[in-house]
């Protein structure tokens, strides 16, 4: 399975920062999860092969490119985008974004060949088919109903927070996995920011060490991401102190074989 996480910023010199404002990763160039740079970051194979977007929740960072994502693909799709989301998050994004005020709803509109979007519902702990992939729904803590993903091809499983705070079942979920090769998972403010990180549902790094207690037995990588960019020095110094067995900071733009 090959997992990227799109880069969402640019350095002062034009190119792709490291620095992580919004949230889609790829799976296989054919599944993107969140939708948060997908229209601005995507490359052109992934852009004529993802038909599948997989929400973990309705923040602006994680969904900010799927209008402008339906706006591209409009006159080209000979099927609809197949946007995996539960109905809360459905109804969110219809009441708040596609409401013909902030964009068109394009559940309601229709290109030569049929529909353009079409969603796919799914509730916290269902197990379903994405395209080529076996996908389970995990409950998070966020300050909005969200969710993780365990994701898998058949030959190996990748877990995904998205954003979250302290939580259970995500890890009792990957203390299960026989096949888990990789685990991504935020931390997105410095330590010093414990208070503000409570109030939001994010992770600092000490939380982050806190979680992965959970998950003593590890045998798999784990991937950083959602990095507060104005913080991402600091949280990546204070992430490299803790000297934490088998973690990195996922690198932007990067494909990685899991």
């Amino acid at each position: 399975m090959r997992f990227q996480v799109l880069p969402s910023s640019i350095d002062e010199d034009g190119r792709a920062s490291a620095r992580q404002h919004l949230l889609t990763a790829m799976i296989d160039d054919r599944v993107a999860i969140d939708a948060g740079c997908l229209a601005m970051s995507c490359t052109e194979v992934q852009r004529d092969n993802v038909r599948d977007i997989l929400l973990t929740h309705t923040h602006l960072d994680h969904i900010a490119g799927l209008p402008i994502f339906l706006d591209d693909m409009f006159a080209r799709l000979d099927g609809p985008i197949r946007v995996h989301a539960t109905r809360e998050m459905v109804e969110i994004l219809e009441r708040d974004i596609f409401n013909w005020s902030v964009y068109p709803r394009f559940s309601e509109l229709r290109n030569e060949r049929g529909a353009v979007i079409e969603y796919v519902e799914f509730e916290h702990g269902d197990t379903f088919q994405v395209a080529h992939l076996t996908v389970k729904s995990i409950p998070v803590n966020h300050k909005v109903l969200a969710t993780g993903f365990l994701i898998s091809d058949g030959t190996s499983s990748v877990a995904i927070t998205g954003d979250t705070a302290e939580t259970d079942e995500f890890w009792q979920v990957c203390r299960s996995m026989d096949d888990l090769k990789g685990v991504v998972v935020e931390a997105a403010f410095p330590n010093e920011f414990d208070e503000l990180s409570a109030v939001s549902n994010h992770l600092t790094p000490l939380k982050l060490q806190a979680e992965l207690e959970k998950f003593p037995e590890r045998k798999c990588p784990v991937y950083v991401i959602n990095i507060k960019p104005m913080y991402r020095e600091t949280v990546v110094s204070q992430l490299e102190e803790l000297s934490i067995a088998g973690l990195e900071i996922i690198e932007l733009g990067r494909v990685y074989e899991v």
